[in-house]
């Protein structure tokens, strides 16, 4: 199985802890402040901000967490933030893309070399990984939405690309740009989605072993610690017997 379908697995299992919790609300507040500093603060006339509340909400992020984010971007003292991908390589060449947002370049460039290099890995330059993942939308829905044939037949009509179910539930991809009108359109046929975001998805994948493993979740793990990186991606593949042994 590919990474991109069984990392929230991984992690599901592995189960929240308060504080990485709490880490959580905090980036995707902070995404929902930097969307609406961006554009207008009203959701329905901000695609991206729209895309960013849906999330936080699916996170269960409290409402009133939310509108303060929102409020933050229209006062004078909001910070702005940058946003940067950096590109690089995990236990056995596996490809990893680390997505930030900060307000200090230098610091967030040296705690992330740092991180790889601790953690057996090596940050390379922009566009190193990158040529093995594209961009896409993704629409995750729980397997109560439907059986694969209703789902796939509301994503065709949506626009979506493609679509992989399973018994966990179905994921559906669209074209970035058409991410918003995507979901909307899921969302009068199916309800409201579990997940909605923009992603980066692997045309090639590295299998790894379950050593290996091991070594690239304590990778993403440091890396997802920094209050700086708001999503980490990789193309690992594992089979399911390593999976289960994680």
């Amino acid at each position: 199985m590919a990474g991109h379908s069984k990392w929230a697995n991984i992690q599901h299992r592995k189960g929240r802890q308060d504080a990485a919790r709490s880490k959580l609300f905090s980036k995707l507040a902070k995404e929902i402040t930097v969307a609406a500093k961006m554009g207008d603060p009203d959701p329905e006339k901000n695609p991206r901000l729209r895309l960013a509340v849906k999330e936080a909400k699916s996170q269960s992020v409290p409402k009133d967490v939310i509108e303060r984010a929102i409020k933050k971007s229209m006062g004078g003292d909001a910070e702005n933030y940058d946003e940067i991908r950096y590109e690089g390589y995990g236990p056995n060449g596996v490809a990893v893309i680390v997505e930030t947002m900060t307000d200090n370049k230098n610091r967030t460039a040296s705690t992330v070399r740092s991180t790889f290099t601790k953690n057996g890995g090596n940050l390379g330059e922009t566009g190193s990984v990158g040529f093995m993942f594209e961009r896409k939308g993704e629409v995750v829905y729980p397997a109560s939405a439907g059986d694969a044939d209703d789902v796939m037949m509301a994503a065709i009509e949506a626009g979506a690309e493609d679509v992989e179910s399973s018994e966990d539930g179905h994921t559906i991809y669209c074209a970035d740009t058409d991410l918003n009108d995507v979901s909307n359109a899921l969302e009068s046929d199916l309800g409201e989605s579990e997940s909605t975001k923009l992603i980066w998805k692997p045309t090639t994948t590295t299998e790894l072993g379950l050593e290996d493993m091991q070594k690239l979740m304590k990778l993403v793990d440091a890396l997802e610690d920094d209050d700086d990186v708001q999503r980490v991606t990789t193309n690992f593949e594992a089979t399911d017997e390593v999976m289960a042994q994680l």
